[in-house]
């Protein structure tokens, strides 16, 4: 059975350079049910399985680590 996922584009605020970029490319990794396929300054473009992950769940990974997610 094929997985149906979820496109989600968050704007981000607080990011400035190249390490917030991958600071926020490791975090959105961990989680399960996620699909990272873009990060940049400012923005993050994943796919998640909404069986396993949520939109709340993407943002607040992101707000964990000091910076401040919106879906966009």
């Amino acid at each position: 059975m094929e997985v149906m996922t979820k496109p989600l584009t968050l704007s981000i605020q607080g990011m400035h350079c190249g390490g917030c970029v991958n600071r926020v490319t490791n975090a959105l990794n961990k989680l399960e049910g996620i699909a990272v396929r873009n990060v940049e300054v400012g923005s993050a473009s994943v796919e998640f399985d909404p069986e396993k992950a949520t939109e709340q769940s993407v943002v607040d990974a992101v707000n964990k680590l000091g910076f401040t997610a919106t879906t966009a």
